[in-house]
């Protein structure tokens, strides 16, 4: 397993999710697959619990649906890009990115680092627009990383 926070196969550029847990079950498949999650349905039910609390969807079409969950194994994201946009409970609608965030529930407080990265990131058009229009999951693994975890 890779130690980047993000890797090619972590990239759904064409997320076909209708709804949030839908979209929060595909990217978390896809940290399971790698993994990063050893129980889908525990770390999903941690990702939910972490919903109710507070939406994740942010101004801009953007949701950030994270948590600390015993099922994941090491600091990861993944990241779904959705034509049609999912509800992630932001004001001005649909999130059409959508950066999934999974930590260990007794790591370090990376997470919380990375959360703060990416919402400094996410303010800057250059960025949300690059994510909008890239068409290579590689790169776009790249790209998050060098911005968040670097």
């Amino acid at each position: 397993m890779s130690d980047d926070l993000i890797t090619v196969d972590l990239v759904d550029l064409d997320l076909a999710a209708s709804n949030r847990r839908d979209a929060v079950r595909s990217l978390g498949e896809r940290l399971a697959k790698q993994g990063r999650v050893t129980d889908l349905e525990t770390f999903l039910a941690d990702v939910e619990a972490r919903e109710q609390q507070m939406a994740t969807g942010l101004d801009g079409g953007i949701g950030i649906p994270h948590c600390r969950s015993a099922a994941v194994t090491a600091p990861s994201l993944a990241f779904g890009r959705s034509a049609e946009g999912v509800d992630f409970g932001a004001p001005d609608g649909p999130a059409r990115l959508i950066f999934l965030i999974a930590a260990p529930e007794h790591g370090d407080t990376a997470h919380m680092t990375v959360l703060a990265a990416l919402a400094r990131r996410l303010v800057r058009r250059d960025f949300t627009d690059t994510l909008l229009t890239a068409d290579d999951p590689a790169a776009v693994a790249q790209y998050i990383h060098e911005e968040v975890a670097s």
